[in-house]
């Protein structure tokens, strides 16, 4: 084998690498932090692998991915999930799976920050973030802004995820 060369292989399958916690391209998301550990070019296009950090009482409008399977490990704080009308509640070292086509949104707890690793396979789901979000000043959590609705389901309508319906936390008090 060429020393200098990739094979067609190594393309397709990617390439060993480390991040330290503080590295990947991050993005202030829908007031969230999402830091990118792995992407389509770092996987073959098979997953991504994203650290989200939400404020306490965060909650994503009612969606649903078209393509991808969601999956959260999550790291700290607390959240009340909502798949396809079942509830459950998820803490640190819990893990929650989410199918592709599944009608979901959570509610972060009030108690604090709420923070998880999201993988999604395939993997797209970085470009969605990067095209909704905007660079990171700071790793931390962005000063909260009001969410344009119509041009965030836009977007993720071209990512093939549908918006349906508003945030967990806007339907009831969790």
């Amino acid at each position: 084998m060429d020393d200098g060369a990739h094979t067609q292989d190594e393309e397709t399958r990617g390439k060993a690498y480390k991040l330290a916690p503080d590295e990947g391209p991050a993005h202030w998301f829908t007031n969230a932090l999402v830091t990118i550990k792995a992407g389509g070019a770092e996987t073959g296009q098979r997953l991504t692998i994203a650290q989200i950090l939400h404020p306490a009482g965060y909650s994503p409008p009612t969606h649903r991915h078209l393509v991808e399977d969601e999956s959260f490990y999550i790291l700290s704080g607390t959240a009340l999930f909502e798949s396809d009308g079942e509830r459950f509640e998820v803490g640190p070292g819990d893990f929650a799976f989410l199918p592709r086509g599944s009608v979901h949104t959570f509610a972060a707890g009030s108690d604090g920050p709420f923070s998880c690793l999201v993988i999604t396979v395939p993997a797209g789901f970085e470009n969605f973030v990067a095209e909704a979000g905007t660079p990171a000043e700071r790793r931390e959590l962005p000063d909260p802004v009001p969410v344009d609705g119509a041009a965030l389901a836009a977007i993720a309508a071209r990512h093939q995820i549908e918006i349906l319906g508003p945030p967990l936390s806007a339907r009831e008090n969790p």
